[in-house]
């Protein structure tokens, strides 16, 4: 199994950090596939961010990004705005629905700027 270093991953610049508000998503292009990025901060000095697919497989609809997201102890998750599905955003896997999925994205925050490991 090759591993990469991170200097050779392509990394795509995507947004500056203060153009996602706390605890809220939003979508971008990545390859042509909608990606849903969640910043996600708990203190004044506490960020990360997170990225999954764009696409509900329940609604069949490009919306997970305008979803609320919850916490668990260990894990954050986004529900979907339309059925409310709740989708882990470290793994991807619905929380009631084994059978369904999401992508989820490599995605990092350097200096002020999102971004996420292209092609």
């Amino acid at each position: 199994m090759t591993t990469l270093q991170d200097s050779e991953i392509n990394w795509v610049d995507i947004c500056s950090l203060s153009d996602i508000p706390p605890n809220t998503g939003v979508c971008a292009d990545l390859d042509g596939k909608q990606v849903a990025i969640f910043h996600l901060k708990s203190s004044a000095s506490d960020s990360q961010v997170k990225a999954v697919s764009n696409f509900d497989p329940f609604s069949r609809a490009n919306i997970l990004s305008r979803g609320l997201i919850t916490e668990t102890e260990d894990s954050h998750f986004v529900a979907s705005p339309l059925l409310k599905q709740q989708f882990c955003l470290n793994t991807g896997h619905c929380e009631l629905d084994e059978s369904k999925n999401i992508a989820t994205y490599q995605v990092r925050i350097s200096g002020e700027l999102v971004q996420l490991q292209g092609a």
